[in-house]
């Protein structure tokens, strides 16, 4: 049996796509709920966050003062209200297998599709894959749709508000 190629996950918010994009990137340290299995390395990290535009990186912080940390990804699209696309890496997975994920940003009459896709899944050993398609961007995805929502509800507060519901 052949691995699956990809993962894609989706959700819907009641935003419209450059709001939903971006609390999706300049958020993300808002949204990201931190825990064992959410980090690369638990013991040290303390945030999450998105250096905008091509090139910009996916950094899990290990450092308040300065911001370094485990880099997860390179921007290889910024496109605000519509995609993003970035390599990803991450200490769950071989570190000689590229991946990439992209994010896409549909509007709907109600907001806004987000769409994320995990590829390169069928260059990893068989059972990595199998468990990534089985979990793997759940969690986030509903963490993501759980902020924008209540973002909704507490009547539009700011998208570069960094305080938490």
């Amino acid at each position: 049996m052949n691995p699956p190629a990809s993962v894609i996950r989706t959700v819907e918010v009641a935003v419209d796509p450059s709001t939903a994009f971006q609390v999706f990137t300049e958020e993300i340290g808002a949204w990201y709920r931190p825990g064992p299995y959410s980090w690369n390395d638990p013991a040290r990290a303390v945030g999450i966050r998105f250096d905008p535009g091509l090139g910009g990186r996916l950094v899990e912080v290990h450092d308040e003062a300065t911001g370094e940390g485990f880099e997860m990804g390179r921007v290889l699209a910024w496109e605000p209200g519509a995609r993003l696309l970035f390599q990803y890496r991450s200490a769950h997975l071989p570190s000689d297998v590229p991946t990439e994920v992209e994010v896409r940003f549909e509007p709907t009459a109600e907001g806004t599709r987000v769409t994320l896709e995990h590829r390169g899944l069928d260059r990893l050993p068989l059972p990595t894959a199998r468990m990534w398609e089985s979990r793997a961007w759940i969690a986030f995805m509903g963490w993501f749709r759980d902020y924008v929502s209540g973002l909704s509800r507490d009547g539009g507060r700011s998208a570069g508000s960094s305080t938490p519901d």
